[in-house]
């Protein structure tokens, strides 16, 4: 792994609070990703599964997680099963986790080859009443792929149908959105080196340069911070293509006059930062730039400011929406009339505004987090608002990543990534 090791105290106190929610006599189990397959001898590169990441650190494929807090031998509440390593290997694949270094990395004594989990297991299940499952229950999922997870789930139930079954996704919904300092602070430090990348690009764009190039300058700055690249697919959109939500072509030659739309960010650590900026490609807003993109920024500073402590999600869209209307009817995109007649569950200010302002971002760019409770002090939301203008040809969309602190505004991971007119025109004319 790029990124330095981390201070395996996070998994233990995550560990904790998991096995707090667990009912008496029960087991968790959690598998690592599959490393899968392109065709031939080729694979997509390894991505670990984030629940196991989450409450281990162990970053290996061919892993498994076992938490058992009832369990009659000690040594046995929590588990590590990991791919026996030897000489062929460390040759032919590099160094693996030894069981020396897998207590170090996760805090767990109890390590074992994966060999021996069946036998282990059908020990732990003859003491065990309930088996907790980790399905994929987030919102936003659309998976078609039979997961390594979900080919444990299918065994376990022809193999111990008299056990009962029970859910890991809403215990991780609920601690996985609320953030440890650690974890922050790995935020941080993607977003840090997000700001890099963006600086960078800062003094490399102009007329005629390709959407593509602008790719790789930022991945260049990444990967020499130590990150692994882009934490999701990267938007960089010229003209009209930023009024493609979903752009990730980057394959369009960028033009003068054009604004451009980036929204991407770095991973540190597996955890992911999130941002979008939107600049002019020879450096200067026009007057009509300037208006829309201050519009955009007035919406984001003043949902930003909503993000406290008991703030609803759905009502908070809601708020943000009415702050939109607002200034798409002060740019002359919306009249009275627009708005008076709208339709409820499709709001005038959609036209011009599709998608939602914040989600929750952890170890996902789309992380687990709860949605229909209260918001609490330490969660991460993006705020990025946009406004899309096909008839212009621009889109103009402003994203940062924020805590949400128990008293006052959220504090700003993206502080100093510049976002104000003056200082991205100062820094592309340096």
């Amino acid at each position: 792994m790029k990124y330095t090791q981390i201070d395996s105290n996070l998994f233990v106190k995550n560990r904790k609070k998991f096995m707090a929610y667990m009912r008496p006599k029960s087991i968790a189990v959690f598998n690592s990703n599959d490393i899968y397959p392109i065709g031939a001898d080729s694979t997509l590169p390894f991505e670990q599964a984030r629940d196991i990441f989450y409450l281990s650190g162990a970053d290996q494929e061919e892993t498994i997680l076992l938490l058992f807090p009832d369990a009659m031998d000690a040594k046995h509440r929590e588990i590590l099963f990991v791919r026996e390593t030897n000489d062929h290997i460390a040759v032919w694949e590099g160094a693996k986790l030894t069981k020396e270094k897998a207590t170090e990395v996760s805090g767990i004594q109890t390590i074992y080859w994966l060999t021996d989990f069946d036998k282990i297991f059908f020990d732990l299940m003859t003491e065990a009443e309930t088996i907790y499952f980790n399905t994929n229950e987030h919102y936003r999922q659309a998976v078609e792929t039979q997961t390594r997870e979900d080919r444990f789930i299918e065994k376990v139930k022809m193999e111990y149908p008299a056990h009962q079954w029970a859910k890991s996704n809403p215990i991780l919904q609920n601690i996985r959105g609320v953030k440890e300092a650690e974890e922050i602070a790995l935020m941080q430090t993607a977003c840090d080196i997000t700001e890099k990348g963006f600086r960078r690009i800062l003094e490399f764009v102009q007329p005629g340069v390709w959407e593509y190039e602008i790719e790789a300058e930022y991945l260049h700055e990444f990967i020499r911070n130590r990150s692994k690249g882009f934490a999701y697919a990267p938007i960089i959109a010229s003209g009209n293509n930023a009024n493609v939500l979903h752009y990730v072509e980057n394959n369009q030659q960028v033009k003068d006059g054009d604004m451009i739309l980036m929204d991407l960010a770095a991973e540190y650590a597996n955890y992911s930062s999130d941002m979008t900026r939107t600049i002019p490609a020879n450096g200067r807003f026009t007057d009509r730039q300037k208006a829309v993109y201050s519009a955009v920024l007035r919406v984001k500073d003043e949902a930003t400011k909503m993000l406290v402590p008991g703030t609803i999600w759905a009502e908070y869209h809601k708020e943000v929406g009415k702050i939109m209307t607002s200034e798409l009817l002060d740019l002359g995109l919306l009249d009275k009339a627009d708005v008076q007649n709208e339709n409820p569950d499709w709001p005038a200010y959609k036209k011009y505004f599709m998608h939602g302002t914040s989600h929750h971002l952890g170890l996902n760019t789309h992380d687990y987090g709860e949605l229909k409770t209260p918001m609490k002090a330490n969660m991460v939301f993006t705020v990025e608002p946009g406004i899309y203008i096909p008839a212009e040809g621009m889109g103009i969309r402003l994203e940062d990543d924020v805590v949400i602190q128990e008293k006052g505004e959220p504090f700003n991971l993206m502080r100093n990534i510049p976002i104000e007119i003056e200082e991205i025109e100062e820094l592309m004319h340096k």
